[in-house]
């Protein structure tokens, strides 16, 4: 009896044991459940060790996701990569060919080349080296010679070929101005940076915009932009000139360094024959210029025959005893007027010993202080000579026919379609040093009279290794003269001068005003008969 009461408890207990057990089995199985992506919202709002599973979970499906992704592109990496070295292959395949045949252009044997900094730094040097920079480049003519563009802040004077020249000053276009603005700006971040004052004895001076006076800028097509840019430095007669190239992909500094032209004499010469009017127009230029204002001048006049030399002579006595200025030279010489030949010889006669600058110049030639400047700045015994494209003005009873009286000259200096134009024809007005235009052999003395031999010396430039700065000048003025073409030139100049004269006439328009007044006076007629019968 009591086996089986003790049976039947045991039985019992184990049922209840059993029961206790799946209850317990099936929370756990509750509990452990995955999570799935419906129950991920509920698992961010519960507490306790179920959240932090969830967002493991979470984590997980993410860092999944991303390794995947990751994997994708590196097989696209991977896809491109071969692809490109098949590329390269076939290009170093028709560069060898290219190569074999002769016909391998300069500059692309590098390109199987995987591109690195250093790779890219030697190509920016290699045009940097190939541009005419540094040194000059050797030109067949002067028609190969690419002009400097002459910029201010607010300003850009450039050349330009056609009937629709416009050589005044004015406002460059917008991209143009954004370039050369942010130019300006690189040039003052590289003068004010640190690395510029390492010398602790010279002042620091902190350039601005308003120390910038004038820069010139020139492309060429296959190598980049070159910036000279000037500024004002510690002193009257200081500058700091910087050199900046813009090898088609950002600005590279050049050179930077600080320039004093307070020891820099120009001699200034002056071929001249007869013209004593005209002469005393340029003295009277020369001594608000060069005396007044900049004092660092030496007159050289080269006068041919005896007519009006008197009256040259006493303009320059007068001079000296109202201003007490005596560095001048006259020379004369009983000859036949050759301007190549005075100038040579002015050039010749300096007897110091210092290296002076030349500025070969004309009676009938208007400069300004600024101008001189610039004779300073772009001239460099060995380096660089100077060949400043001036503006030339038209017959002034032409322009201001409809005037009661012509105004003063200094009014007549205006930058203007109708006024003037770039004489990019002309290389008779040019700075620089005596050395340079002794080693290159001076002028052709076999040329006599008018022409040519001012051209013959700048093609002995442009074919040696000398850099030709050739810029529109702002500061100097060709002024009108009634032109006489003699008529024992030979064809060939007698043609030339008859098309100088013509052009320094008149704008193209003037003068077909001129040539069609009568037609335009009908014209004018026939309104006004029509307006009375109105």
């Amino acid at each position: 009896m009591f086996k089986r009461w003790l049976l039947t408890l045991l039985a019992r207990v184990g049922l209840i044991v059993l029961g206790l057990c799946c209850c317990l089995s099936l929370f756990y199985l509750l509990a452990c459940k995955p999570t799935s992506h419906n129950s991920q919202q509920s698992l961010v709002w519960s507490g306790g060790a179920t959240s932090k599973e969830g967002y493991m979970a979470l984590l997980q499906e993410r860092e999944d996701s991303h390794r995947h992704y990751i994997n994708s592109l590196t097989k696209q990496i991977a896809q491109l990569k071969e692809a490109l070295q098949e590329r390269t292959q076939q290009l170093q395949e028709s560069l060898d060919k290219a190569k074999t045949k002769g016909i391998l252009p300069q500059g692309l044997e590098s390109l199987h080349k995987t591109p690195t900094q250093t790779d890219l730094k030697e190509f920016l040097r290699s045009q940097l080296n190939q541009a005419e920079v540094n040194s000059g480049v050797k030109l067949p003519s002067e028609y190969a010679v690419i002009p400097f563009d002459t910029f201010t802040l607010r300003r850009v004077y450039q050349l330009e070929t056609g009937l629709t020249r416009h050589p005044e000053e004015r406002p460059a276009r917008r991209d143009r101005r954004d370039e050369l603005i942010g130019t300006v700006e690189t040039a003052l971040h590289i003068l004010n940076g640190p690395h510029q004052h390492t010398d602790n004895t010279r002042r620091k001076h902190t350039h601005s915009p308003s120390d910038f006076i004038e820069g010139m800028t020139r492309t060429e097509r296959d190598r980049g932009t070159v910036y000279e840019l000037m500024f004002k430095g510690d002193g009257p007669q200081d500058f700091t000139q910087l050199v900046l190239f813009r090898p088609f992909g950002p600005v590279v500094k050049v050179k930077s360094e600080s320039l004093d032209t307070r020891n820099i004499l120009i001699n200034i010469i002056v071929p001249l024959s007869k013209r004593a009017d005209a002469f005393r127009q340029f003295i009277s230029n020369f001594r608000e210029v060069c005396i007044k204002q900049d004092g660092r001048v030496h007159l050289t006049v080269v006068y041919f025959g005896r007519d009006q030399i008197d009256q040259v002579k006493a303009m320059m006595d007068q001079t000296t005893r109202e201003t007490r200025f005596r560095s001048f030279t006259l020379i004369q010489l009983n000859e036949e007027f050759s301007r190549g030949r005075g100038l040579e010889v002015g050039a010749r006669a300096w007897r110091r010993s210092q290296n002076v600058l030349l500025f070969f110049c004309d009676v009938d030639i208007h400069f300004t202080a600024d101008f001189l400047t610039s004779c300073r700045l772009n001239a460099e015994p060995g380096k660089k000579v100077y060949y400043p494209v001036l503006f030339s003005q038209y017959n002034p009873s032409i322009i201001y026919r409809n005037d009661t009286l012509l105004p003063p000259v200094q009014q007549q200096l205006v930058m203007r379609k109708e006024t003037g134009f770039w004489r990019d024809f002309g290389f008779g007005m040019t700075c620089q040093y005596r050395s340079d235009f002794i080693n290159i052999g001076g002028f052709d003395r076999s040329i006599k009279g008018w022409g040519l031999e001012d051209v013959h010396l700048y093609r002995k430039y442009l074919h040696s290794k000398l850099m030709v700065i050739r810029s529109p000048s702002r500061s100097l003025f060709h002024l009108w003269h009634e032109k006489k073409c003699a008529d024992e030139l030979p064809p060939d100049k007698y043609k030339m001068c008859m098309q100088t004269k013509a052009m320094s006439e008149a704008s193209h328009g003037q003068l077909g005003e001129l040539f069609f007044k009568r037609e335009i006076e009908l014209h004018l007629n026939s309104q006004k008969q029509t307006n009375k019968g109105a």
